[in-house]
């Protein structure tokens, strides 16, 4: 079983304006309502490829019920703990010349809330795997990724990670299945500005965070594709597939996503397959539909290029 961890789920009301202009009313020409955070992402692009999984985190009043509600519309069995005051946030997402976005703050998790977390997370067994992606709110520990990865370290539980900086670093020790930064994730990780023209050195940075801990490294590029190095010594680069970008929203959870389904298949049936879903997101409105899935899919035998053989 595939777990998804989101500890900040959210109703994102997205709108779109030709021109927006402060101090006045201004009226929206489409406006479209989805359920996310990237736990509920990766799950809801999971259900599309058929692959069962459960979404675990938390939700809070009005705005909570229906995040819940709308998920298992899409398909993902949720076990969401109900927080006892407050509501799940709402993030405004404006498109105009520009994108802007006012993200809410979302509820407070109390302590007992917390230990319900924990107690859900003992029921994981050896082979399951543990996806935790995502900013932490306020009111939890800084280092509560890694409390949870100790505390199911050494059980045969597999973890992806997708998160920026510090929380990443101290996953590492814990030895992740996956863990997925983009390029810009990535060097601010070294303290450097990448570029996807310079590969050797985006390699660089991913042994080194293997040599840290992390079995697969999966660097997404947005439109410059994706480069991977994996357990067994391999290094594969993977092209952009060409289309019209119209959201960037969920894009790169949809790829883990695809990963994530594809491993069982080797690492470059992983690779192709996330490629193909963050891209289906990235060319859509919503996250990913199957149909376009299957469709890029095809297409992407020939982005996918191994650069070694196995060490």
């Amino acid at each position: 079983m595939i777990y998804t961890l989101t500890f900040n789920p959210a109703v994102d009301y997205v709108i779109n304006i030709d021109k927006i202009s402060l101090g006045v009313v201004n009226r929206c020409e489409k406006e479209n309502i989805y359920f996310g955070g990237k736990g509920i992402n990766i799950s809801v692009v999971l259900a599309r490829l058929g692959v069962k999984s459960k979404a675990l985190g938390f939700v809070a009043g009005f705005t909570g019920e229906a995040i819940e509600k709308g998920v298992q519309e899409m398909g993902a069995e949720t076990d969401f703990i109900h927080l006892k005051n407050g509501y799940s946030r709402i993030n405004v997402k404006i498109k105009s010349a520009e994108e802007t976005e006012i993200n809410g703050r979302g509820p407070q998790i109390d302590s007992e809330s917390l230990s319900k977390l924990f107690e859900k997370l003992d029921n994981l067994k050896s082979g399951d795997t543990l996806t935790i992606a995502g900013s932490i709110p306020d009111s939890l520990p800084s280092d509560i990724y890694e409390q949870i990865l100790r505390k199911l370290s050494g059980r045969g539980i597999n973890f992806a990670v997708d998160a920026e900086k510090n929380l990443l670093l101290k996953t590492l020790k814990y030895r992740p299945l996956v863990i997925k930064p983009n390029i810009h994730e990535l060097g601010d990780i070294f303290g450097r500005k990448l570029s996807a023209e310079n590969g050797s050195e985006i390699f660089e940075h991913a042994l080194e965070l293997q040599k840290m801990g992390a079995k697969n490294v999966l660097v997404s590029m947005a439109g410059d594709g994706s480069v991977l190095v994996t357990e067994d010594g391999r290094r594969y680069i993977c092209g952009a597939l060409k289309g019209t970008v119209k959201n960037s929203v969920g894009a790169g959870d949809s790829m883990l996503a695809g990963f994530i389904a594809g491993i069982p298949q080797g690492f470059e049936h992983a690779l192709r397959l996330g490629t193909a879903c963050g891209s289906a997101t990235a060319f859509s409105e919503g996250l990913a539909e199957r149909d376009l899935i299957d469709k890029l899919f095809e297409s992407t035998g020939e982005l996918v290029r191994c650069l070694n053989q196995k060490i």
